[in-house]
């Protein structure tokens, strides 16, 4: 233990300039053993001071460092657990009570007296030793004993010294004298005693002999003792009137601290006064306002917007703990809350008469918009209701009640004045689609209100005499000529696209600047949803309240304030979609292509609203209607493919271009025209190739049942007709159909050709063909005259059958019976006739190269030659 102290005075105390006095090897009581010492120490400088210190081995080395220190003036009980028994266990009680156990139970009791003597020479405060035995406790030894104590502690304070350098240098003089020293402890230790021996009787002798001066010398003591006590007893009055003066001290303290409260707890009441105050105080120009201000007039509505901006201030003012108990701010809040209900009932009368007055005036301009198509303009009436827009907003913060209700009263109002100009505006718009009244009649609207009158079946029937007109129109175009009714349809198309285009552009400024007056006017922030949010979703508000996720006054979610505009919006314009199919309607039983020119205008605006808000009113409103347009437009491409299948050819007459390949025609030219940079023409594509397909289908279906036109004639007219079409009109999804026609009018084309060429040179054509069977089945070319059947006399025989005169009659025959099949439309007569001779031709030479293979010498020549056969039909073509 002795070397452990002088370690820790050396490495930790002694830079610290404290001394060492008492240790003790201790650990916590009731935890895993983790050895301390506990260490009492006094510093060298004055004041003294004591202080407790544990010191713990470092972790990371075998050196030690200080933890923690308390000062022994800290320390008010020291419980030693058993005055009795042997007990290693103590507790310290500074801040908080700290329990240790000794290694052993004299290190606890060596410690516990030094700290018993530590506070009697330097403290003298009043620390309770419990469980102490009382052998520890030096109380009852007199005061000359408690000097010696105080010298016994003085030596326990000097127990250790550092040696000088004089020490030093002495003992390794000693040491290098006494070689053996290190090697022979022992021997050394003698040598050592026998030296202190001998100095220890110089010493005795010394003192004998001088016994007088001691004598002397304790006289002095004596003396010096006797003036140390006088000055003890004037040290002990002194410190007697300084306790008194200490006294009167600590009550001029004390009275002074009792004045610095009392005027800091003034200057806090003062603040709290000041605060309520200023804070709590409503002036009177603002409570004149709330409660008679004029809200008819700009000053007035200014005026009563800053009063309820400033008695909101004061209603939400932030108050302290215990303020709400105050009678005057209980007063002061019922006051404001009185004025707030005042105004609120106020600012709520007078915005519905102002809603009711719009709905009025409103109504007195509807006769000036009724011959006109446009919708009668309502920023007027928004302009004058914005200046009202902070007082909503204070009054959804404050009463969320009437906010509501002036809400649904809004929307109650302008739903019926909105409902009247969107029915008069559709009328008008109607009116104008189907011409002067009279025409209007045939469509089922009648008066000036135009009307829809007429059942389901009615309608359907229009819209197939519709259809059957728009055939019959085509019939009489392609075979008259006459194009004025093409016109007439054109014209009538055009007039319906700007109609509804007009429409449109009227219905879209109308919404959106209503739904921008419901976000300003009513302070509802409108949110950009992301594209594909549900908006479907939005309840129907009739006979409701709007729903909100909030308590009254509190502040909205983003999603909570988008869903009350749809909702507000669908209130108010309740009527557009209904009225918007209607139209659609009225467009399709008018004409069927109609729905091309909506589908093109609809998806155009459905496509702009989308990208300002994916979400809004208008955009989902658009969104609806638009499927009923694309349903439409489907219908139509269905209606025309069951009217290819429908169609019925007479038997009587010439096939020619069949109705449906002219309507397919028309339609793909019109389509092209209204879908030119148009954003959906996938949809057109898709129609495309639906139609191109039926007529394809059909096409083959009636050349099959033709009568009176060879199949291959019906096939190569209309192929090329569509092939034509395609060519012209540059449909960039049809080009493997454009392919695909052209080969079909090509095979059918050849197919005709070869079939009516058989027909002039028959018993010729009959005579090779078994020629070449001969051929074929493994005869010689050069024997095959030898054959009977197909020797030289039957091949001339044959030859002589067909002179040049025979076979210019047979083409005429064949030029006419041509000309029969084929209609004036298509004009591919000259096209036929032409590649009939270079098929003639083409079996001349083949007749001519076998005669010469199979009888070879024979000198047989056919009895016309190809110059022959070239004037043949020439002369013959331009005979006709």
């Amino acid at each position: 233990m002795t070397a452990i102290k002088h370690a820790l005075q050396r490495d930790i105390f002694t830079p610290n300039d404290e001394r060492l006095l008492s240790i003790v090897n201790v650990c916590k009581a009731g935890k895993k053993k983790r050895n301390c010492f506990l260490c009492a120490t006094v510093t060298t400088e004055r004041p003294v001071q004591v202080n407790v210190v544990k010191v713990k081995k470092s972790d990371k080395g075998d050196f030690y460092k200080r933890q923690t220190a308390w000062a022994l003036r800290e320390l008010a009980v020291v419980d030693a657990k058993d005055a009795i028994k042997e007990n290693p266990e103590f507790d310290l009680h500074f801040d908080k009570v700290y329990k240790w156990v000794a290694s052993s139970t004299a290190e606890k009791n060596t410690f516990i007296s030094c700290i018993w003597k530590l506070n009697q020479r330097y403290l003298r405060k009043k620390i309770d030793f419990i469980n102490v035995s009382s052998q520890l406790l030096e109380e009852s030894v007199p005061s000359g004993e408690n000097q010696n104590v105080a010298g016994g502690d003085e030596e326990v304070v000097d127990e250790y010294q550092e040696l000088n350098a004089r020490e030093e240098q002495d003992i390794e003089i000693m040491m290098e004298g006494c070689e053996y020293a290190i090697s022979n402890a022992e021997a050394f230790a003698d040598k050592l005693s026998r030296e202190l021996q001998v100095l220890d009787g110089a010493n005795i002798q010394s003192i004998m002999a001088s016994e007088k001066q001691v004598n002397i010398l304790m006289k002095l003591l004596d003396e010096a003792l006797k003036e140390v006590d006088q000055i003890e007893v004037k040290l002990s009055s002194y410190e007697e009137m300084l306790q008194s003066v200490k006294e009167q001290m600590d009550q001029i303290s004390e009275s002074n601290h009792l004045i610095h409260l009392s005027n800091t707890n003034n200057l806090k009441l003062l603040s709290e006064i000041e605060f309520l105050v200023n804070h709590m105080d409503l002036a009177k120009g603002h409570i004149k306002a709330l409660q008679e201000g004029d809200l008819s007039s700009s000053r007035g509505i200014e005026a009563c917007t800053n009063a309820a901006d400033a008695l909101l201030q004061c209603m939400n003012v932030a108050l302290q703990p215990g303020h709400d108990m105050l009678h005057a701010v209980k007063q002061q809040q019922q006051r404001f809350s009185d004025l707030r209900e005042q105004f609120a009932r106020r600012l709520a009368s007078h915005l519905n008469n102002v809603f009711v007055q719009q709905g009025h005036d409103q109504s007195s301009t509807l006769a000036q918009h009724s011959v006109e198509l446009t919708l009668p303009n309502h920023h007027p009436f928004h302009r004058d209701l914005l200046r009202y827009a902070k007082l909503m907003e204070w009054l959804k913060n404050t009463d969320y009640g009437k906010y509501e209700g002036l809400t649904k009263n809004y929307m109650d109002y302008l739903s019926r004045l909105y409902e009247r100009e969107i029915k008069d505006f559709f009328e008008v718009a109607k009116i104008k689609m189907t011409g002067a009244t009279k025409e209007g009649k045939k469509f089922g609207l009648h008066g000036s209100s135009g009307k829809l009158t007429g059942s389901t079946s009615s309608l359907n029937k229009l819209s197939v005499q519709s259809s059957g007109n728009r055939r019959s129109q085509s019939s009489s175009l392609l075979d008259m000529g006459n194009m004025s009714t093409s016109d007439l349809d054109v014209a009538d198309r055009t007039k319906f696209d700007k109609i509804f285009e007009q429409v449109l552009s009227e219905l879209e400024p109308l919404c959106l600047s209503e739904q921008d007056f419901i976000s300003k006017f009513f302070k509802l922030q409108q949110h950009l949803s992301l594209p594909g949010t549900a908006v479907g979703d939005a309840e129907e508000m009739d006979g409701g309240t709007l729903s909100r996720s909030h308590n009254a006054g509190g502040p909205q979610s983003m999603s909570s304030e988008n869903h009350m505009i749809r909702q507000m919006m669908i209130k108010i314009f309740r009527c557009i979609e209904p009225e918007l199919n209607n139209l659609i309607a009225l467009g399709d039983k008018i004409d069927s292509f109609n729905s091309l020119y909506m589908l093109v205008k609809m998806s155009h605006h459905v496509w702009t609203a989308q990208n300002v808000d994916p979400t809004s009113f208008l955009s989902t409103t658009l969104g609806n209607v638009l499927v009923t347009v694309k349903r439409n437009f489907d219908k139509c491409i269905s209606n025309q493919i069951k009217q290819m299948e429908d169609v019925k050819i007479s038997k009587k007459s010439k096939v020619g271009i069949l109705p449906f390949v002219a309507e397919f025609e028309e339609f793909a030219a019109l389509a092209e025209s209204i879908f030119k940079n148009a954003e959906r023409r996938g949809d057109l594509d898709k129609a495309y190739l639906k139609l191109i397909r039926g007529v394809f289908t059909n096409v083959e279906k009636v050349a099959n049942e033709s009568q009176k036109t060879p199949r291959d004639v019906v096939m190569m007219e209309n192929f090329h007709h569509i092939f034509a079409t395609l060519s012209r009109l540059k449909i960039s999804c049809l080009e493997a159909e454009k392919k695909e026609a052209k080969q079909k009018y090509t095979d059918h084309l050849q197919s005709y050709v070869i079939y009516s060429l058989g027909q002039p040179l028959e018993k010729l054509n009959h005579f090779f063909e078994g020629v070449e069977a001969r051929v074929a089945q493994g005869v010689r070319e050069e024997e095959v005259s030898y054959q009977l059947a197909f020797n030289k006399q039957e091949l001339r025989k044959v030859i002589k059958e067909y002179p040049g005169k025979e076979v210019k009659k047979g083409l005429d025959n064949l030029y006419k019976k041509v000309d029969k099949h084929l209609c004036e439309e298509e004009n591919l007569l000259q096209v036929v006739w032409h590649s009939m001779q270079d098929e003639f031709i083409r079996q001349y030479k083949h007749f001519e190269g076998l005669i010469a293979r199979c009888y070879p010498g024979s000198g047989i020549t056919m009895e016309f030659t190809i110059q022959d056969i070239l004037d043949y039909f020439s002369s013959i073509a331009q005979s006709h």
